[in-house]
This record gives structure tokens, sequence and C-alpha cells, in this order.
């Protein structure tokens, strides 16, 4: 079954049948988990760093924000799942430039940045692979494997 994370959602499984997606990331960046040891896989689509202010919706839309996504997912795979956090296998995904000619604001390098820095603080490694750019990218998780399929198509205004 197809489980669909669209953006500030995660979806995490252990149902080997299952494939988690998620389309089009661009600035937003994609954090995907893969725990071997008990085929459990989850993904968060995280669209900005961190919210603006303490009144922000971080309470009601955790994984919107890498700062609080990034923490609620890997939460949900050890308090639910089992899981633990040395034998987690991170892989992230998106952080593209702007098409814009003055990104000024560079979301998707900062969200990249936090998504480290956060990754860090939890003393769990990570391989960023498929990061940056000008591209967008859909990808496939498959929770049987921990597989991910990637395509990429170029970001045109």
């Amino acid at each position: 079954m197809d489980r669909i994370v669209g953006i500030g959602e995660f979806a995490v499984s252990d149902k080997k049948d299952d494939v988690i997606k998620t389309f089009a990331l661009s600035t937003c960046v994609a954090v995907a988990v893969y725990s071997p040891l008990r085929n459990v896989a989850g993904m968060v689509h995280v669209a900005l760093p961190s919210p603006a202010s303490a009144r922000d919706d971080d309470q009601m839309r955790p994984c919107y924000y890498a700062s609080t996504g990034v923490p609620y997912l890997i939460n949900k795979m050890c308090s639910e799942f089992g899981c633990l956090k040395g034998e987690l296998m991170v892989e992230l995904f998106g952080g593209a430039m702007s098409v814009r000619n003055n990104d000024i604001f560079k979301i998707g390098t900062k969200n990249i940045n936090t998504v480290k820095e956060i990754l860090n603080v939890l003393n769990i490694k990570y391989r960023a692979i498929e990061i940056g750019g000008i591209c967008s990218r859909t990808l496939a998780m498959d929770v049987a494997t921990g597989k991910i399929n990637v395509i990429m198509q170029p970001i045109t205004i």
C-alpha cells in the first residue's frame, strides 16, 4: 500500500508491502529513516527550518518544521516501533535552491542545515544524498528493504 507524505506530514510503517512516497521536493527536505533490524521505515517532509515564534503552529503541525519534525519522527519510530537510535539509517533529500535569480532566503540550504544540526544533537548519523541543486525530487521508499527510488526533474520558471 502506498503511504503518501505531504508537506508537513510524516509516515512510519513496518508493513513489508508498504511504500512511503513524497512528491515534488524542492526547497523542502525529506528525511528518510530505516531500521534494517526491525524493517521499519519512516519519512518526514519538512517545509521550513523552524517556527518564526513560539506561537507558531509547531505543536499543531510539528512535522512542518525541521526543528520539530525530525525529533517527532525519530521519537515515533523509537517509542512505537521499538527502534533504537543507533540502528537507524538516515538519508536526506531535497533542499534545492529557488529558481529565482535572487534567492535571498535560501530556505533549501537552511532546511538542510537545520536537519543536520538536529540529527547531530540527537547523536544520529546520516548520509546526505540528493540534496541541493535546482531540481524537484520525488521519493518512493520500500519498507521491506529501505531502498529509495528518486526521480529528479529540473525546476524551471
